[in-house]
């Protein structure tokens, strides 16, 4: 897509989006190219769904901007997104928490990471099932180098963006308790939600990350 038009349409959604939450542009399967003209238009956060990808895009986005993963990452491609990755927003198993602490405690580097919430209790998509959400975080607490910082969730895909405010709605819900709840060592800061079809269903309901993709980049070809 011409970079212009991009920009044009970041600006757009900048002026749309409160000052409080955060757009982050999905990047997955966009060039650097598309990449950088976001980032020109304002945009400085990044998410991709597959470790390699990054791994070949980011060199070659030089601008400053803050990369996230934001695709199921496999216990076995950890080290790699550590070298790519500052956030990762699908933390959901502890075999996998215990793999990234140790290779983080081996450079004395902290990782802030999102709990993702399988909200929708979808059998096909990761996530720790809101039951289960608090002795999750509560055992994450136990990795000095997680920094937990709060959840995201991937709703099912809606066909009116109005199907989403119940998922939202929970998400909230599960954000506040465990922000009450003040489990040492966790910030509950973020609720990364709402894609390009439902985001402003969920800015309404609490959101304060979105992650958009063709909202900023117009659909794949």
């Amino acid at each position: 897509m011409n970079p212009d038009e991009i920009k044009r349409r970041c600006e757009g959604i900048l002026k749309r989006v409160p000052d409080h939450v955060t757009i982050l542009a999905a990047a997955k399967q966009r060039s650097p190219e598309e990449v950088r003209a976001a980032i020109a238009a304002g945009i400085s956060h990044i998410g991709e769904n597959y470790v390699q990808e990054a791994l070949a895009k980011r060199p070659r986005v030089p601008e400053p901007a803050t990369w996230h993963m934001i695709g199921h990452l496999q216990r076995n491609k950890a080290k790699k997104a550590l070298k790519v990755f500052d956030w990762l927003q699908t933390l959901d198993s502890l075999k996998l928490a215990a793999r990234l602490e140790r290779l983080l405690a081996q450079g004395e580097r902290r990782l802030p990471v999102l709990v993702e919430v399988n909200i929708g209790r979808e059998p096909q998509k990761a996530g720790v099932l809101p039951e289960d959400l608090g002795d999750f975080v509560r055992e994450l607490s136990r990795f000095p180098h997680l920094e937990v910082r709060g959840l995201m969730a991937i709703p099912p895909e809606p066909e009116e963006p109005e199907d989403s405010r119940p998922y939202f709605r929970e998400m909230r819900r599960l954000f506040e308790e465990l922000s009450r709840e003040g489990i040492p060592g966790v910030r509950m800061e973020v609720l990364s939600m709402g894609m390009s079809a439902d985001w402003e269903v969920a800015v309404d309901e609490g959101a304060t990350m979105i992650r958009l993709g063709t909202a900023l980049f117009s659909p794949r070809a």
